[in-house]
């Protein structure tokens, strides 16, 4: 049963997806959708090995699933395009300066500034979190504001 569905397949699996590529436009969703459809055959392969054209059951999941995502996207698109966001202006310089002199950061470091800082976390919480001791933490802290200030003020300065 196996070796069988094994090569159904291998026989199909190219060109279903070249299908369903050729009609969504998109490689990767389009090999997604083929495989999720040889997913849903795979339990139910003694009854489609039996059938005059397995190929058309699975390409007909593949289509069906295609055309459920395509409605998810599309009630997702009119549900966005009926909300009124405010205008939201672009991340100010000093924001770009922060996020890039986290970056530069020791993970370590920059792990406990963001749960201190952004996520209000503890200390202790902060330490529960990375798996480390609280004097750890307490000097991930230190450094790291030592260094996001030396960062930020040659920064300024240019």
């Amino acid at each position: 049963m196996a070796d069988d569905f094994d090569e159904f397949y291998t026989a199909h699996v190219r060109g279903l997806t070249a299908q369903l590529y050729a009609s969504i436009g998109d490689l990767a969703e389009a090999q997604d959708i083929v495989q999720e459809a040889f997913c849903r055959a795979w339990p139910r392969w003694r009854e489609l090995a039996d059938y005059d054209d397995p190929v058309a059951w699975v390409r007909r999941v593949a289509w069906n699933l295609a055309m459920s995502r395509w409605r998810r996207l599309r009630t997702a698109a009119r549900f966005m395009a009926r909300q009124r966001p405010e205008y939201i202006d672009g991340p100010s310089p000093d924001r770009v300066a922060l996020a890039a002199a986290l970056a530069r950061l020791p993970t370590a470091q920059r792990r406990a500034m963001i749960l201190y800082y952004l996520a209000g976390l503890t200390t202790a919480e902060v330490a529960r979190e990375c798996h480390a001791p609280e004097s750890t933490v307490r000097s991930w802290l230190h450094r790291g504001r030592m260094t996001l200030m030396t960062q930020l003020a040659e920064e300024a300065s240019r």
